[in-house]
């Protein structure tokens, strides 16, 4: 991670000329993005997400020029660090680097500066920063003063300042109306790329301080069921595709957050990490694929099922591995209620992702170059075909990367 330095002053140098010329923003991104990439078979799978959201970004002809693909490169390099970094200082700083270049994507249009969408979301995303900072040091501090009850407390608020970045239920009341009323393009980025950090960051401070035991669980499991079950109704109850994929969104923070709650057993954390990175994964594809299809009002056929059914959990896509893999961590770790009401709402999207099929199916208005994202984006969902046991062993390799310095 010694080019990260490098990566960042080729990001700003990239940026700055994008202002006249946009596409060198695109080349900047993309060297700076593939300095960050070391031989991990997860860190190349991200690099292929932050690839397809840099393409993505020509759909759209939005007030920030070229500087829109400098904003998607560093969140991946903020990414590519926090997996290696071992320093708190540091991953809460990619925590914040991977969160702030969001706040401009969101007001970014084809048309207009969406200041009011842009507005509801940073206010969201501060409160949940400051939430997750503070209580990320707390816990830190708390587990080497063996301070119980303030280790209760930090990790309460940075449980919280989670929910709220990711928009897990209950605290997602920003993501409906934020993925219904901004640009499709810009939320296909915080719906994916965005994602990762806050969860690669928060697997690092439970498993480093470790206190708590079964309050703590009960605590993220109950956060967990509710944000499946609010994500499901919500999106059973939706017609509109983006207010579907946004609900959708949030039962999958359910999910991950469920994987969450093993970091407490240490002996499974690796499998519950993996299972987290494969649901990153197919909700980074899925989402990308599908709000490229609202952008462009239109999707292939064959690419709206394998999208579909692979966010239903049909094997071997890569969505059944990574619901498999959370099952298997909770079940592993004796935590048989959280996977039961996993099942349980895995079952419930079933009806609307076939709606989402019915909506798109048969439509074939959209530009050559969203038919071609949506392709790779789907077809990246059989990389599974064959067992993925190469996420076990990214995982267990990053497990050495896991315990936070001076802890």
């Amino acid at each position: 991670m010694e080019l990260a330095i490098p990566a960042v002053l080729i990001l700003a140098l990239s940026g700055a000329f994008s202002l006249k010329y946009k596409y060198i923003g695109f080349a900047g991104a993309l060297i700076a993005s593939a300095l960050m990439v070391v031989n991990n078979s997860l860190l190349l799978m991200v690099f292929a997400v932050a690839l397809i959201n840099l393409a993505s970004l020509d759909l759209m002809k939005g007030f920030l020029r070229g500087v829109d693909y400098t904003l998607v490169g560093l969140i991946f390099v903020a990414t590519s660090y926090a997996f290696y970094s071992q320093s708190l200082a540091f991953l809460l700083a990619m925590f914040v680097v991977a969160s702030v270049p969001t706040y401009m994507l969101v007001m970014a249009s084809d048309k207009e500066i969406r200041m009011e969408v842009g507005i509801k979301y940073i206010t969201f995303m501060v409160i949940a920063t400051i939430l997750f900072l503070v209580g990320a040091i707390l816990m830190v501090h708390a587990s080497a003063t063996s301070g119980t009850a303030l280790y209760y407390i930090a990790f309460t608020m940075l449980l919280l300042g989670l929910a709220i970045e990711v928009g897990a239920g209950p605290f997602h009341e920003w993501v409906p109306d934020v993925f219904d009323s901004a640009d499709p393009i810009p939320i296909s980025v915080i719906a994916s790329i965005a994602k990762f950090v806050p969860f690669v960051v928060a697997f690092k401070i439970i498993s480093s301080t470790q206190m708590g035991g079964a309050n703590l669980i009960l605590i993220t499991g109950v956060i967990a069921v509710a944000s499946m079950f609010i994500g499901n109704i919500g999106a059973l109850t939706s017609n509109k595709p983006a207010r579907i994929l946004a609900y959708s969104t949030v039962a999958n923070m359910g999910y991950m957050l469920a994987a969450l709650a093993v970091s407490f057993k240490s002996e499974f954390i690796y499998l519950a990490f993996a299972g987290v990175m494969l649901q990153l994964l197919t909700n980074s594809f899925g989402k990308i694929g599908f709000f490229i299809g609202v952008k462009e009002n239109g999707m292939p056929r064959v690419e709206t099922y394998l999208l579909s059914l692979s966010f239903i959990g049909i094997p071997p896509l890569m969505g059944f591995w990574g619901k498999l893999y959370i099952l298997a961590s909770l079940v592993y770790a004796n935590l048989i209620w959280i996977a039961f009401f996993l099942v349980i709402n895995s079952a419930m999207s079933v009806p609307y992702y076939i709606r989402l099929i019915r909506v798109f199916e048969g439509k074939k208005d959209f530009r050559r170059l969203a038919g071609y994202l949506i392709t790779v984006s789907a077809v990246l969902m059989l990389i599974t075909v064959v067992p993925p046991n190469w996420i076990i062993e990214s995982s267990r390799m990053l497990m050495k990367y896991f315990a936070i310095g001076g802890v």
